[in-house]
């Protein structure tokens, strides 16, 4: 069985719409998108990439449909040398939607169709390792509710908002958690770590 853990820019009070880019995400009107790289540094580089490597080679990745859409924009034709560009490509990755249709754009993509939960929960029986959420705010609720979420890793950056889709939205079931691990960068970007508490034991 597979560990499913996710990956969430977010702000103080709690805004993960859009983090990386102005046109990522403007449903809603939102008009604030790109607010996260003006925090990046090399520390916060150097955590994120050690996360993605917690994968290890049997690990995958899992996306809404509108984050995979906007990271299929994106990631496949960068040439900056970036070093999570040959990461996304060759991951596998698994797309939940009811909308798109097979084959998928970017390689080594492929469809689960229908209920999300129904499909992950499959997925999580089927496979080994640890499969990671990037973004995908809908998705990431969804399966806290249905209880298939592993771990969770959030950064939370020095910036207030006011407005703008959450991840934690008043929907989301009562639910204990117990740090695993935290840290602060030079420019105050905090970066968490947490597990339910009726999972941490099971952690790999």
């Amino acid at each position: 069985m597979s560990r499913i853990v996710t990956f969430l820019h977010t702000t103080v009070d709690g805004v993960a719409q859009a983090p990386g880019h102005p046109d990522e995400d403007r449903s809603g009107g939102f008009e604030h998108g790109g607010w996260m790289p003006q925090f990046q540094d090399a520390q916060l580089g150097q955590a994120i990439g050690q996360h993605m490597g917690n994968m290890g080679s049997d690990g995958a990745l899992l996306f809404g449909r509108k984050t995979y859409e906007h990271f299929f924009e994106v990631w496949p034709n960068r040439k900056d040398g970036n070093p999570f560009t040959p990461v996304l490509n060759n991951t596998m990755k698994y797309v939940v939607s009811r909308t798109l249709k097979e084959p998928l754009p970017w390689q080594n993509s492929t469809l689960l169709r229908g209920d999300a939960e129904q499909s992950v929960a499959k997925l999580r029986q089927q496979r080994e390792g640890t499969v990671v959420i990037l973004g995908s705010i809908s998705l990431v609720q969804s399966l806290l509710r249905a209880d298939l979420i592993d771990e969770m890793t959030l950064t939370i950056n020095p910036i207030l908002i006011g407005s703008g889709r959450k991840l934690l939205d008043g929907s989301l079931p009562f639910e204990k958690l117990r740090l695993v691990s935290s840290m602060t960068t030079p420019k105050g970007v905090i970066m968490v770590t947490y597990q339910p508490e009726h999972t941490a034991g099971n952690a790999a």
